[in-house]
């Protein structure tokens, strides 16, 4: 009688990895300016060209005409002019309004607790108000440099850079001119952070509910570009207000309503002046510093 051996094969118990919590990183108070003077780097010769169109009253020069214009007469560095002035207005304005609402909501919702969109108007709004108002020096002179080579040459500023410019508007005009237009600029950083920081967030919030998107490029580019279109939209009527106020001689508008009546003249769609090169500008400028702004979050942000 043979007996056979049974042969009982040992079944390997796999032990389930351990669930990790699910973390999340949020971005340090300084990287909005950071990610908006990178993104002015690229989108300057379009703010330096919407200058020009809002500043003209007379002519009526396209975007693609004032650009040809520029680099015929002035060479294509002159595209850049301003540059510094652009740079420190971002490393002002935008850091400021960004840490002040990154800092906001961090607080409102430590533990990434879903805010209400009002709320988060609010919190733009208010952060825009300090950073449209502390930045206006560095928007004064921004606006001036761009705008100088369209004066003849004895009337230029020649300021040889921001900080040149900071010293010669305080040492001729005195301080109360370096805040020149801070009403209407701090009125229009109110509009433009609602419109960029708050729409911005609200947005990709409704799109990664969806099963289409997750929090990557492609939904930072979608969230950002129509940010970018409702800021343009908001903000158009005081951005050429400011422009005209800035860039005026000293004493050449008596008051806002005197601004505002000289400008009327050209009609309603006087104060929407420059609109197709501000969104052109403003349209890459917001896309580009989310993304930059998600991307300095997502490499080098802190893990709550």
């Amino acid at each position: 009688m043979s007996t056979k051996a049974i042969v009982v094969e040992k079944i390997p118990v796999v032990t389930p990895a351990p669930v990790l919590p699910t973390r999340r990183r949020v971005a340090k108070w300084y990287f909005g300016g950071l990610a908006s003077a990178g993104a002015a780097c690229c989108t300057h010769p379009l703010d330096l060209i919407k200058v020009h169109l809002q500043t003209q009253q007379t002519g009526k020069l396209s975007l693609v005409g004032m650009t040809v214009k520029i680099v015929k007469h002035q060479g294509v560095l002159a595209l850049y002019n301003g540059l510094s002035a652009s740079l420190l207005r971002q490393l002002s304005y935008s850091t400021i309004r960004f840490g002040i609402y990154e800092v906001s909501k961090q607080a409102a919702a430590p533990g990434g607790e879903a805010i209400p969109f009002i709320m988060r108007i609010g919190m733009a709004a208010g952060a825009g108000a300090c950073g449209g108002f502390f930045g206006t020096p560095a928007d004064l002179i921004n606006v001036r440099m761009q705008n100088d080579i369209k004066l003849p040459l004895e009337e230029r500023r020649n300021y040889k850079n921001a900080i040149d410019g900071l010293v010669k508007v305080y040492q001729t005009e005195g301080l109360k001119r370096l805040f020149g237009g801070a009403t209407m600029a701090t009125s229009r950083a109110v509009l433009m952070t609602v419109g960029q920081l708050s729409f911005y967030d609200q947005i990709k919030i409704m799109l990664l509910t969806t099963p289409y998107f997750n929090d990557n490029l492609v939904t930072h580019f979608t969230s950002s570009l129509l940010a970018g279109a409702i800021a343009t939209t908001m903000t158009q009527p005081l951005d050429v207000l400011k422009t005209r106020a800035m860039n005026a001689k000293p004493g050449e508008f008596k008051s806002l309503m005197h601004l505002i009546a000289y400008t009327a003249k050209l009609g309603p769609l006087g104060f929407f002046k420059g609109y197709v090169p501000a969104f052109v500008r403003l349209g890459p400028q917001t896309i580009l510093t989310f993304v930059f702004f998600e991307q300095l979050r997502l490499s080098f942000g802190i893990d709550k």
